[in-house]
């Protein structure tokens, strides 16, 4: 296993290395013009209808000193402007001059020339194949992005993400969904010591959620599991069961409960393929169909 995953790792580092190589970015002159790329992907991100501060570090993943030197420089150089919001003084908001919108012409237009000189060696089938491995690698590295942390329930990103999964349950379910006739789990309920909510983000964005309810008799129970549409398939459910998992095993647990409802038939195959079992009903859920268990490991 050990040796599967060193020869893994040194494939991403050849990989990142071609990359690397084949669009310039190490190029103090990022596709010949006057600049390094991070000055130029700023310029890109920025865009025709400019973007709040906060939202490009979020959206790089970049420091707040970094993308203010980058665009203190940019300024200087008479491409973008930074301006407080009228509305909100503590908003800043960065666009780009008349002089920038013509870089970022000339940006985009030599971007497409140098992914077209990355297709013209190539066969038809090549790029049919390269254009598929793209998309695949993008998928998986944007998987890899996500972040999971414990969040306190009472928190914006928190209810939004519980809001999203009554909406999604209202939805699914022949009769809808109404959480005041559901057993709680309630902020007071999924906080620590008595409970745990987590939050996984996206480039700080939430895009899913799971909470555990501790009992002192070693009975630890699963809530409020949800995964926002735009990355299912990137097997954050199961990272995400995983992780509820190791917390409730951290704070003494022996096993983890769940019930669910029929037509969550994607919930409940992920279950049952990480080792939950059918058990006679342990409550009086009244939206539940299936009630299962699992047994933790020491």
């Amino acid at each position: 296993m050990k040796s599967v995953l060193c020869t893994s790792i040194q494939q991403i580092r050849r990989f990142n290395r071609v990359v690397a190589e084949r669009i310039g970015a190490m190029d103090e002159r990022f596709l010949g013009r006057a600049r390094p790329m991070g000055e130029a992907r700023l310029l890109w991100e920025i865009g025709s209808d400019g973007a709040e501060v906060r939202e490009l570090r979020r959206r790089l993943g970049l420091d707040s000193g970094y993308v203010s030197r980058v665009l203190r420089s940019l300024e200087k150089q008479g491409l973008v402007s930074v301006r407080a919001e009228a509305e909100d003084r503590r908003v800043r908001r960065a666009r780009l001059t008349k002089r920038g919108r013509a870089e970022h012409a000339e940006l985009e237009q030599r971007s497409n020339v140098l992914a077209e000189s990355i297709l013209e060696p190539l066969s038809e089938k090549q790029r049919t194949a390269l254009s598929a491995a793209m998309a695949q690698v993008e998928r998986l590295l944007e998987a890899s992005m996500v972040r999971i942390v414990v969040e306190d329930p009472t928190t914006a990103d928190a209810r939004w993400c519980i809001s999203q999964y009554f909406a999604e349950l209202n939805a699914r379910f022949e009769t809808g969904f109404n959480p005041e006739f559901s057993i709680s789990a309630d902020a007071a309920e999924l906080t620590p010591p008595a409970g745990a909510l987590l939050i996984a983000r996206l480039r700080e964005r939430p895009v899913g959620c799971g909470a555990v309810k501790i009992h002192r008799s070693g009975v630890t129970e699963l809530k409020r599991m949800w995964i926002a549409p735009v990355v299912r398939g990137f097997g954050l459910g199961r990272r995400m069961l995983k992780e509820l998992e190791r917390y409730a095993q951290a704070q003494g647990a022996k096993v983890i409960r769940l019930e669910t409802n029929l037509v969550l038939k994607e919930a409940i195959s992920l279950y049952r393929h990480s080792g939950y079992v059918e058990v006679t009903a342990f409550n009086d859920e009244p939206y539940a169909h299936h009630w299962l268990e699992k047994r933790l490991a020491r």
